[in-house]
């Protein structure tokens, strides 16, 4: 369930806090223009911090009853138009309308949230979906305090407790990358990450590690790099692995970008895929079939995702409770030309 305050704010609550009577902060919220602009002021702050939604604003919520705002911190990789697609795809079927936003990565942070909560509240949003790792809990407590609910979709980290996320299988996603390395004779793995504090990247490794140990195959501490989801990472990572005096024989990147980094780096040793390399990728995005060779990836169910997440924050826009806070979507592992058995035994 979407966590709001339990108790509303009241008119005096708000007068109190801007240091006027009631009338005055009545004027104010219908528009009467005989209230002085320092007063104004400092009555619109005390309804922005104490999250006070007027009449006014509350029918013109349910004037819009599906509208709702989608940020995303960038829409120039293949995993952000997969779930774009299916948000918007849900949207259709839902018949409302979606208002498409993003992002500078790493300014999310800043945004007042105070402001951000009230225009969404004074235009009649509905609610907002998330695709981005950076929310604050305080900008969370924002939408909250306004009756806004908030789905994030994929996050690094898990918002607060009570707040609504859309994610996938990433254990059991790695646990299949590794066993299927595992299977067709690979002993010598390597895992190219995420950040570290990102629960994603966390779950996808344990997942290869409880592959491999559930085999008896050592994983040396050398053979797990960290970095970001992206081909830069994967073309670092795979310089420093492909360079150890015992290099793996596969590889299993924590992202189809950074899978297709050391696809790069592995091209400009002279080293072919999957001859002398295997290679595992996540996501499943639309990068896995133009590759060459066509990537083995774990397949996030990327479209699925959006349509959950379009569907919860329109349950919780009227008034349902969802049965969980967290929603796992399975993944897939889809095998393609990326992998084979390595070139010799390796112990």
């Amino acid at each position: 369930m979407n966590r709001v305050h339990a108790e509303k704010p009241t008119l005096a609550q708000v007068a109190e806090l801007a240091g006027v009577s009631v009338p005055t902060v009545s004027k104010v919220i219908y528009g009467r223009d005989d209230v002085a602009g320092p007063t104004r002021e400092r009555v619109q702050a005390a309804l922005g911090r104490l999250g006070y939604e007027s009449p006014v604003q509350r029918r013109l919520r349910s004037s819009a009853p599906g509208l709702v705002d989608l940020v995303f911190d960038g829409l120039n990789t293949s995993y952000s138009l997969a779930v774009l697609t299916g948000i918007t795809s849900a949207a259709s079927t839902e018949n409302v309308e979606v208002v498409l936003s993003t992002v500078t990565p790493g300014k999310l942070k800043s945004t007042d949230h105070r402001q951000w909560s009230s225009r969404m509240a004074d235009s009649g949003r509905r609610g907002l979906i998330l695709v981005t790792s950076e929310v604050t809990t305080g900008q969370l407590d924002a939408f909250a305090r306004r009756n806004i609910p908030v789905v994030v979709i994929d996050p690094l980290n898990p918002p607060p407790s009570g707040f609504v996320s859309i994610g996938a299988t990433n254990w059991a996603g790695g646990k299949a990358a590794a066993e299927h390395l595992i299977e067709l004779g690979h002993r010598r793995i390597a895992y190219v990450g995420g950040p570290d504090a990102a629960e994603c990247s966390v779950a996808r490794l344990h997942g290869y590690l409880a592959a491999l140990r559930a085999h008896g195959v050592d994983v040396p501490d050398e053979y797990i790099v960290s970095g970001t989801f992206n081909r830069e990472s994967g073309v670092s990572g795979a310089a420093q692995l492909l360079s150890l005096p015992e290099p793996p024989t596969a590889i299993f990147a924590a992202s189809d970008l950074t899978a297709l980094g050391v696809l790069d780096e592995a091209r400009r040793r002279g080293i072919r895929v999957p001859e002398e390399l295997s290679l595992v990728g996540f996501d499943g995005t639309d990068l896995t079939e133009q590759s060459v060779p066509r990537l083995t990836s774990v397949s996030q169910p990327l479209q699925e995702m959006g349509r959950s997440a379009l569907r919860s924050v329109l349950r919780l826009a009227n008034g349902e409770e969802l049965e969980s806070s967290h929603v796992e979507l399975a993944t897939s592992l889809v095998v393609r030309d990326s992998t084979a058995p390595p070139a010799r035994s390796n112990p």
